[in-house]
């Protein structure tokens, strides 16, 4: 199989292009002009200059591929210009489904978000949990709401082959942004965190995922939705895990929701709107936060067969990943912080 992968030298992407490597495809990598891409060294992946705006150069890039891995989006939950997301996740998208509907290949593997989901009375949400976008807090979810509204009508409209992917919040090594989920770790390892909120995530290991995107390639049904999740977790049990992994002493003070939305409120204006500085405690992160983000990956472990690998063993290997590249400021084993 020969497949384009979009977002390849960004966290996921870099997985997924991996895992198409170790599985004997063919890859190729859209990436823009200027990018880094020491990540994808000793794939063997072929490099294709372009860019999601950019639709002639994503023609060019598509050319004789079975197949589109569109994983590249613009993962900020804080942005001096929030058109650059609606840019990106909704035009850029609109884009790559147009030139691969043009390509005939034999199938899209879209990676959207969890996060366009809505709260499920349960507390645990699934593919089927409706949503609107009225329900969608900050331009992110809202850009990736719309984005794939957009392919579920390319889909429905234009017989588009895609399968759509919901990963929920991965964890692991090359997370070199990082991400705003790898900024929950190394705040805390940078004692950035001086205390939880009453919230919880559903985390699974990114090597997980990008096997999940590859298993949707092979097993996914075309118009499907899958969660690609593992383990809820409250925020004080996960970083008291990594906590543990960094042999440091657990998060001991918990604030509540209303006190944490003050403080993010106050740090966005100063920060973002005086500084024209990305704020340490976004608004938008925190109003994310209001709510637990807990998903079944039921679905995606039945029909696909995604694995299930154990989460604390991904974050051991987060945290040994940001410490070997620098983003941990000194010897963090062993060493003590206050959490109040």
């Amino acid at each position: 199989m020969r497949a384009l992968v979009t977002g390849a030298t960004g966290f996921v992407g870099g997985h997924v292009a991996a895992a198409l490597c170790r599985r004997g495809h063919e890859v190729r990598a859209l990436v823009r002009a200027g990018s880094r891409t020491e990540g994808l060294a000793g794939l063997g992946v072929t490099l294709c200059t372009g860019d999601l705006l950019g639709p002639a150069s994503l023609r060019a890039a598509m050319q004789g591929c079975d197949a589109i891995f569109h994983v590249a989006a613009d993962y900020r939950l804080w942005a001096w210009r929030p058109q650059d997301l609606y840019d990106t996740n909704v035009t850029g998208t609109a884009n790559v489904m147009h030139a691969a509907l043009e390509a005939r290949v034999a199938k899209v593997v879209y990676t959207s978000t969890v996060g366009v989901l809505g709260p499920d009375p349960s507390g645990v949400a699934d593919e089927e949990t409706p949503s609107l976008l009225a329900q969608m807090t900050g331009h992110y979810k809202r850009s990736k709401f719309l984005a794939e509204e957009r392919v579920r009508y390319m889909h429905r409209e234009h017989g588009l082959p895609v399968t759509i992917i919901m990963p929920s919040t991965p964890v692991g090594e090359g997370d070199a942004r990082p991400t705003p989920t790898g900024r929950i770790i190394t705040d805390f390892l940078n004692w950035r965190t001086p205390a939880t909120v009453p919230t919880g995530l559903n985390i699974v290991d990114v090597r997980d995922v990008a096997e999940g995107h590859a298993l949707a390639w092979e097993r996914g049904a075309v118009g499907r939705r899958y969660i690609l999740g593992n383990r809820d977790m409250p925020l004080r049990e996960l970083l008291g895990a990594v906590a543990r992994i960094a042999d440091g002493p657990a998060p001991t003070v918990e604030i509540p929701y209303w006190a944490a939305r003050c403080a993010s409120v106050i740090d966005t204006w100063v920060s973002g709107s005086l500084l024209g500085r990305e704020p340490r405690i976004a608004a938008e992160a925190v109003r994310m936060a209001a709510r637990c983000m807990y998903f079944s990956p039921r679905r995606a472990v039945e029909e696909l067969g995604l694995p299930q690998s154990d989460v604390e063993a991904a974050l051991a290997r987060a945290v040994d990943w940001f410490q070997r590249n620098g983003y941990v400021r000194g010897a963090t084993q062993g060493r003590q912080r206050s959490t109040r």
